[in-house]
C-alpha cells in the first residue's frame, strides 16, 4: 500500500513509525528539512521537503498513486486543502486532522465528502472521550464499547484485594460459561495476550472483556467496590482537550478548572457557559490553592497541560492529597511507561488515539473500529465477519491463530456474548480481535474477504 504523510509533526512521525514496521510505502511531506531528519531516522521510508499544498510536490511525492494520504499538519485549513488536491490527482483514500468540533457532525460529512476529504480526525476530541470514560469509572483504567456496550473491554489494576485471582490458570479462571475473559495482561515492560496457561499476578493491569450488565461483578471480583464514584473532580490546564471533557462530562459531575492564564480564564468563561463547571485563576501545582478549593473533598484529578513532566508531578502531588483517580496528558511517549510504574492511572496520548483511528483506513478486512491500549503494546479491533472469510469456516480452536492473537468476543444481532474455543463465528457478527501492535496484519487476514479467482468466475457462469 502506497501511503503519504503530510506532516512531519507528533502525530505524524508517530503514524510513519507504525507504518514503516509494516513495510508500507511511505512518503512524509514537510517544508522543514529538519523535522524530517528527526522523524526519519532508523525509519524505511521516503522523504520530501516541499509544501504539502503544492501541486507539484504533491505529483512528486506519487500522490496520484497514492492508496492512503493522511493530512495531519499542525493546521487545519492546510490539511483540507492537501486532502482536496490529493483527491483530484488521484488518491484513494484521504484522511484530515482538523480541531473544529463543528466539522465531525453527521450533517456535514456528505459536504466533506463532496470535497474529496474521506475522513476527518479531532484528536483532541478523541482524547476528552477517553478522559470522560475513565473518570465515570473510577475503578478502571481503560475502558472502550463494541456497538453502543453491547460488549465492553475495561482495563483495570490489580491490586491486594483481588488476590483471589491470582496464580490461577485463565482457563481455570475463565471457563466457558464464566461471564468475563481476560484478552490482554500488562505485566512490567510486557505485554500477554494469554493463553489457558498463563496466570494473573500482584500489580497486573488486567484487560476484560464482558458485556455491561456483568461490570459489577468485575467490579467485586477485583475487589474495587469501595472505590468512590467520581461526583466533583479538578481539571489542570485550559486548553481544547479540557474543553471538550468539560463539554462532555455528565450532568451529574461538577469540575473545578484551573488556568493559570488570566486572558485564558476569560475566554474558558465564554466558551464553558456550564453551572457544573467553576473556572479558577491559579497555578494547578500550588498544593495550597488545591487544598482551599476542596481537593480532598474531589475524586478525580486530570492534569491535561502541554507539559507532560508537569502532569505527571501533579498528578503525584494530587494521590498525595488522598486523591485515588487521576488521569494524565502525556504526548511524550518515552514518558508513558515511567507514569505507569509511578501509578499515574488513565494516561491518555494523543498520538496513539489518533494513530488507531487512522490505521483502521489502511485495512483491506471490513474493520469498524481499531484502538490501542495506550500503555501496552497491543491493539484491538471490531471486525464485521464477511462471507466466505476464514474466521468463519472454523470454530475459534481450529483457526491456528497465531501465539499474540486472541478473539475476546462477537456481537450478533445486537447481543453481545464472549468467545470459547467451541464458538462458530457466522458473517456480519462484529468481532473483537486483540493482538500484539505488531501482528495487526496477521489478525487482519483471518477476516480478508476472498478475492474471486477467474476458475470461480467462470463456474458461476455456467
Amino acid at each position: 500500500m502506497k501511503i503519504i504523510i503530510a506532516g512531519a509533526g507528533a502525530v505524524g512521525t508517530h503514524l510513519a513509525e507504525l507504518l514503516s514496521k509494516e513495510s508500507q510505502d511511505i512518503v512524509l511531506i514537510d517544508p522543514d528539512e529538519d523535522k524530517l531528519t528527526r522523524a526519519s531516522e532508523g525509519l524505511d521510508l521516503m522523504t520530501l521537503t516541499a509544501e504539502p499544498t503544492s501541486i507539484s510536490g504533491l505529483k512528486e511525492a506519487g500522490t496520484p498513486q497514492a492508496d492512503l494520504f493522511i493530512a495531519v499538519t499542525p493546521s487545519e485549513t492546510r490539511n483540507i486543502a492537501c486532502c482536496m488536491l490529493a483527491h483530484n490527482l488521484g488518491a484513494k483514500k484521504t484522511v484530515a486532522r482538523i480541531d473544529n468540533s463543528e466539522y465531525m457532525e453527521p450533517r456535514n460529512r456528505d459536504f466533506f465528502e463532496t470535497m474529496g476529504i474521506g475522513s476527518l480526525i479531532y484528536p483532541e476530541m478523541l482524547a476528552a472521550s477517553e478522559i470522560v470514560d475513565g473518570v465515570k469509572r473510577s475503578w478502571v483504567r481503560q475502558y472502550w464499547e463494541v456497538h453502543g456496550g453491547a460488549l465492553i473491554m475495561l482495563g483495570i489494576k490489580l491490586r491486594e484485594e483481588a488476590a483471589p485471582l491470582f496464580n490461577t490458570p485463565l482457563k481455570d479462571l475463565c471457563k466457558p460459561d464464566t461471564p468475563w475473559h481476560i484478552v490482554a495482561i500488562k505485566r512490567d515492560e510486557a505485554t500477554i495476550i494469554p493463553g489457558g496457561l498463563d496466570v494473573l499476578q500482584l500489580g497486573d493491569i488486567a484487560y476484560f472483556m464482558t458485556t455491561k450488565k456483568h461490570m459489577p461483578l468485575i467490579r467485586q471480583i477485583v475487589g474495587k467496590e469501595k472505590y468512590a464514584d467520581v461526583r466533583k473532580l479538578m481539571i489542570m490546564g485550559g486548553g481544547r482537550i479540557s474543553v471538550h471533557t468539560c463539554h462532555q462530562l455528565p450532568d451529574y459531575m461538577e469540575a473545578k478548572l484551573i488556568e493559570l492564564n488570566p486572558a485564558r480564564c476569560a475566554r474558558l468563561a465564554d466558551l464553558l457557559d456550564n453551572d457544573n463547571v467553576m473556572i479558577i485563576n491559579g497555578d494547578g501545582r500550588d498544593s495550597q490553592l488545591l487544598l482551599e478549593e476542596g481537593i480532598r473533598n474531589t475524586q478525580a484529578f486530570c492534569a491535561l497541560t502541554d507539559e507532560a513532566e508537569t502532569n505527571i508531578l501533579a498528578c503525584l502531588a494530587a494521590k498525595r492529597m488522598g486523591v485515588r483517580k487521576t488521569v494524565a496528558l502525556i504526548e511524550n511517549l518515552e514518558y508513558v511507561s515511567m507514569a505507569e510504574k509511578l501509578d499515574i492511572g488513565t494516561i491518555i496520548n494523543k498520538k496513539t488515539i489518533a494513530a488507531s483511528h487512522i490505521y483502521k483506513m489502511m485495512m483491506e478486512a471490513d474493520v469498524m473500529n481499531v484502538k490501542g491500549l495506550t500503555i501496552a503494546d497491543a491493539e484491538v479491533a471490531e471486525f464485521i465477519a464477511s462471507e466466505g472469510s476464514p474466521v468463519c469456516e472454523k470454530p475459534v480452536m481450529e483457526l491456528g491463530l497465531p501465539k499474540g492473537i486472541t478473539i475476546g468476543g462477537l456481537v450478533r444481532n445486537g447481543v453481545g456474548q464472549l468467545v470459547s474455543g467451541r464458538s462458530q463465528i457466522l458473517p456480519g457478527d462484529r468481532v473483537v480481535a486483540f493482538a500484539r501492535t505488531s501482528m495487526i496484519k496477521q489478525m487482519e487476514r483471518f477476516f480478508k474477504k476472498p478475492k474471486s479467482s477467474l476458475m470461480s468466475i467462470l463456474r458461476g457462469k455456467e
